[in-house]
């Protein structure tokens, strides 16, 4: 099975890349290398690096939180896993960087739908 936090992550990336942050897919491969490594988060998401960090860490949240919640429904719904991540990302204590909130949130928003629809694309009766 293809992992859904990259599958997402890469997926969210091209979606959020701008002629800013024209290198924000190479920045999330990076951040995919080195996620489970002794690394530490970034101290805020202000550069391309950052983002992709933030990338990473909403879609491995959110496979997180979607596995949770199949252990009591088959199917969850995607405004429940996106509560749920919302919740925990505010719960964490993640400094606000140069993202305004907007973008913050479409951040989080895209990278949320794409980790879910690498979900249901592997596996069309989990979607």
């Amino acid at each position: 099975m293809p992992d859904p936090v990259e599958l997402g992550a890469r997926a969210a990336a091209q979606r959020l890349a701008t002629p800013h942050t024209p290198a924000l897919t190479t920045d999330v491969e990076v951040a995919l290398h080195a996620r489970g490594t002794t690394t530490t988060r970034p101290d805020q998401y202000l550069d391309p690096i950052s983002l992709g960090a933030l990338i990473v860490s909403i879609a491995t949240l959110t496979w997180t939180v979607y596995k949770d919640l199949r252990k009591s429904t088959p199917t969850p719904q995607p405004d429940a896993v996106t509560r749920r991540v919302r919740v925990r990302l505010d719960q964490l204590d993640t400094p606000e960087g140069s993202l305004s909130p907007a973008d913050r949130d479409r951040c989080i928003d895209i990278t949320i739908e794409e980790t879910l629809n690498s979900v249901e694309a592997d596996d069309p009766e989990q979607g």
